[in-house]
């Protein structure tokens, strides 16, 4: 999530303590030939780093191992306990599957590690991957026991220990984070980083970046650039000083936006930032992302790129639509009761009908009327020609904190996206999915650029990678990037990943009005 790009004030010479994602160094004594430096696995930092990977490592391990062991416990006590024919001898019970564990809890590993679930913590993915990792190891353990003749006192056993280790799994590696999250707050450790650009790139490249980056904060040592501009960041020099900048500044990152520098400028800052044992990362134009898709054009007098259309076609379309309609139903029959309680507070606050179909383009560019339970008074839509120049939100957005045309009952609804679930009845109409980019107002979507307009190649989404990174508080730019990775990035397990995230980022209310 990004946070507002305030200015972090830390004194340059607290020495940042060793954590996963964020090295302790030594600064370099000189940027010559660096094969004169100490061999990598004797060199002090390294094998700090190795030890906290380790300690890292064994955690995450025994946190999942110990989630499965008692998940198959836990689904043998429900079998038990389902069938009902002979008291419950726990010991016994356990003695039945213990042949089977050391094999599950191998496979559980390997299958873990393959799937990049013990990454770094920057790299590590989310939900949706550790249930796709879950679903792999259970039809391992099924095709094993088959093919071994193993005789399954019931094949419900497999399925029931995938949806507790699930939930276990979840339960753990979210607790996992929030407890080495605030550990490293508490011990104030940091990621000090320099960077690099000019002008509104590099006071948007603050901003964007926030305080943070998975748990680790950032300490802004200063930037490279030409002229201070409007960063609230002290100018270290311009890119011809970088050598001796990172003499003098011990710094774990340099942080390079492309546009602003020239291909022999950003290969000799990534040359120097190397030789340093300075990580450098460079933030990508939009154009970046979007040759991300690129495929190859031969035989032309220059290179060329052909951007293919990110449309979700056979295979992909039927799973992810049978997903939509499969959880947009129970949403609808699960939540009958909610949806009542809402329709009866808000005929109560206010005059008017409970549901308003706002008009929204949605795929092909095509207008539709998304559903959604009324938060405005009646007129609303006549009262937003005057509070134009009040709009918070750049670009084709319109947003008010405090827009005074939301009800009572409307602002809760809001604050918790309530008002949103109706829009599951425009998934089961085939007009959005629950996952996509965000569908826009007419209003909005007539101040469109035309590179923006690659997010109605696909279904408009109930949520998306908007909602949980920052949602409110991002530009529509920023918002857009998103997009585009979403549909670069397409999965099933993305989509579960997305909604499951959605969750706790409108709890928390982050970004919402």
């Amino acid at each position: 999530m990004r946070s507002p790009g305030s200015n972090i004030n830390v004194s340059v010479a607290t020495r940042p303590l060793p954590t996963e994602g964020a090295p302790e160094r030594e600064p370099p004594a000189s940027l010559g030939d660096i094969r004169k430096g100490r061999p990598f696995l004797l060199a002090r930092s390294p094998l700090r780093q190795l030890v906290i990977r380790a300690a890292s490592l064994v955690a995450l391990i025994g946190l999942d191992l110990t989630g499965v062991g008692l998940a198959l416990y836990g689904a043998l006590v429900l079998r038990e306990l389902y069938y009902g024919t002979t008291p419950i001898f726990w010991g016994l019970l356990w003695d039945q599957e213990t042949d089977w564990l050391p094999f599950l809890l191998l496979v559980t590993a390997l299958v873990f590690w393959q799937a990049g679930l013990y990454a770094r913590r920057e790299q590590r993915p989310g939900f949706g991957r550790i249930v796709s990792s879950l679903v792999i190891v259970s039809l391992i353990v099924l095709a094993f026991g088959l093919g071994t003749g193993h005789k399954f006192s019931t094949f419900g056993l497999i399925p029931t220990t995938l949806v507790i280790s699930a939930i276990l799994l979840g339960l753990f590696r979210a607790s996992y984070d929030v407890v080495t999250r605030e550990v490293l707050h508490a011990l104030g450790v940091r990621r000090r980083a320099i960077l690099a650009g000019e002008g509104e790139h590099l006071v948007h490249l603050h901003r964007a970046l926030g305080l943070g980056r998975s748990g680790i904060d950032y300490e802004f040592v200063g930037a490279v650039a030409a002229s201070p501009g409007e960063i609230d960041l002290p100018v270290l020099g311009q890119v011809e000083n970088l050598r001796a900048i990172l003499l003098e500044h011990e710094t774990d990152e340099l942080i390079v936006t492309d546009s602003d520098f020239t291909d022999r400028q950003l290969l000799e800052m990534v040359e120097l930032a190397h030789r340093s044992g300075v990580k450098i990362r460079i933030a990508p134009k939009t154009t970046d992302l979007l040759v991300q898709r690129a495929e190859f054009v031969p035989g032309q007098g220059a290179p060329l790129f052909e951007l293919r259309p990110p449309v979700l076609v056979g295979a992909d379309w039927l799973i992810k639509r049978s997903f939509d309609m499969a959880v947009s139903s129970a949403v609808i029959v699960l939540g009958l009761p909610l949806w009542l309680a809402l329709a009866a507070a808000i005929k109560l606050g206010s005059r008017g009908p409970v549901f308003y179909a706002d008009r929204r383009i949605g795929l092909g560019e095509q207008e539709f009327g998304m559903l959604k339970f009324r938060t405005m008074f009646v007129d609303a839509p006549e009262r937003q020609a005057e509070l134009e120049s009040q709009n918070e939100a750049g670009g084709a957005l319109f947003k008010i904190r405090d827009d005074p045309r939301v009800t009572t009952v409307g602002r809760f609804l809001r604050r918790y996206s309530l008002d949103e679930i109706p829009n599951t009845v425009n998934v089961l109409r085939g007009e959005m999915s629950l996952v996509g980019p965000r569908p826009l107002p007419v209003r909005d979507y007539t101040l469109l650029e035309e590179w923006h307009r690659k997010r109605y190649l696909v279904l408009p989404g109930v949520t998306g990678l908007w909602q949980i990174s920052g949602r409110s508080n991002l530009s529509f730019d920023d918002l857009v990037r998103y997009d585009f990775y979403y549909l670069d990035n397409w999965s099933i397990w993305l989509d579960i990943s997305i909604l499951a995230k959605t969750i706790p980022a409108v709890l928390a209310q982050r970004g919402a009005y």
